[in-house]
């Protein structure tokens, strides 16, 4: 049995073959599992932690049995000053001999198909022309939003990318998505909310003033700013936060996507969408926090589940509804919010699909780098 190692540059390389209506449909599956009531064909154990000197060393085994096992191995830095990223990879189950078939570095891979569930949630819930989007961090997470963001909607224009500082990370994120994306005007900004200035303030709220999209991907544990910047019928994506005492938005910006008796039903505004109801209220810090009630929440799967039997689309509604009632002029109405802390089974559809891609292109011949191929691994 052999078995094929995907390094970093291999996977960039496979996932560019990936289309992003491919992407958003591979975890729309994955969304629409877990919140069937009638699946028993996925497996999630809980993770299995283990300190080390520099790390925190976790490990995801998951399943889904029509697409395959994975085990996920990732190590959380231990100092906050850490600013190597996460390292991760990914082992591959072969189903029929249960050897590994695969090693896939994913350390871009756990960003992508975050960035395909965030994608997602904007097409379900959000406008279908955004013009402008602002995005906090400059990781792989903001790289991979944008990115799969820019290629799904030509309509955006514009793009802000706040961090902390102007440093390399920074640079070499704006760098990249101008060359794959030279239509979208890039600009950047240094905030940190612990110590920022009056000028620096007025210069963000000005950007989220009218921004459409908002995407924050940040360890923050205060607000990044407050509800009042957010004008109404914003989309707000937040992947950041993965435990309780994280939390990247106030209260205040949670109660505006929580349906009340006051807001309008034939719009379906606000929506409070997240990955996972148990995942999110055991380690979702803002929703924590907001005190509110799992049942005030919609599941995206659940969603995923009503388009798929013919339930008239949210998107067009939503525009309509903007457009005639001009909602987007204040900074007090609904808004929407995806919230992420991302699902095991998410892994397993991203990793299978790579090495699917990667199989498949090695089949065509394909002029490029599919890995290598270790032959008798298991002699």
């Amino acid at each position: 049995m052999s078995v094929r190692v995907l390094t970093g540059s291999d996977v960039r390389n496979i996932t560019t073959k990936l289309s992003s209506d491919f992407l958003q449909s591979l975890m729309g599956d994955v969304f629409a599992l877990i919140s069937s009531s009638e699946d028993a064909t996925s497996y999630l154990p809980h993770r299995t932690s283990i300190p080390t000197e520099n790390h925190t060393a976790l490990f995801m085994p998951a399943r889904i049995s029509s697409i395959g096992t994975t085990m996920k191995v990732v190590s959380v830095p231990s100092r906050s000053d850490d600013t190597r990223g996460l390292p991760a990879s990914t082992l591959v189950l072969d189903k029929h001999t249960g050897t590994v078939k695969a090693i896939v570095n994913a350390r871009s891979l756990t960003a992508l198909r975050n960035a395909a569930g965030s994608l997602l949630s904007t097409n379900l819930v959000g406008l279908t022309s955004p013009a402008r989007i602002v995005a906090f961090g400059a990781g792989e997470q903001v790289l991979a939003h944008l990115d799969l963001h820019f290629r799904a909607f030509p309509s955006v224009k514009s793009c802000t990318i706040v961090n902390r500082s102007l440093n390399d990370r920074l640079s070499s994120v704006t760098a990249q998505l101008a060359i794959k994306h030279p239509s979208v005007n890039l600009s950047v900004l240094a905030y940190d909310a612990l110590n920022v200035t009056d000028e620096e303030k007025g210069n963000l709220q000005t950007c989220l003033s009218d921004a459409d999209i908002i995407i924050t991907a940040t360890p923050s544990h205060i607000p990044l700013f407050p509800s009042s910047w957010v004008r109404s019928g914003a989309h707000v994506i937040m992947i950041g936060s993965y435990t309780p005492h994280m939390k990247e938005v106030d209260t205040d910006l949670i109660m505006r996507a929580i349906p009340t008796s006051f807001h309008n039903q034939e719009a379906q505004l606000p929506i409070l969408l997240v990955d996972s109801i148990s995942a999110c209220f055991a380690e979702a810090g803002e929703l924590l926090e907001a005190g509110i009630h799992p049942s005030q929440v919609i599941e995206i799967g659940k969603l995923v589940l009503d388009e798929r039997k013919h339930v008239q689309a949210r998107t067009e509604t939503r525009d309509s509804y903007y457009k005639s009632k001009d909602v987007g002029n204040d900074f007090v109405g609904p808004i929407t919010i995806f919230k992420s802390v991302g699902v095991g089974l998410q892994d397993v559809a991203i990793a299978c699909a790579v090495v699917d891609m990667a199989e498949e292109m090695e089949r065509s011949n394909f002029k490029g780098s599919t890995g290598v191929v270790i032959p008798d691994f298991d002699s």
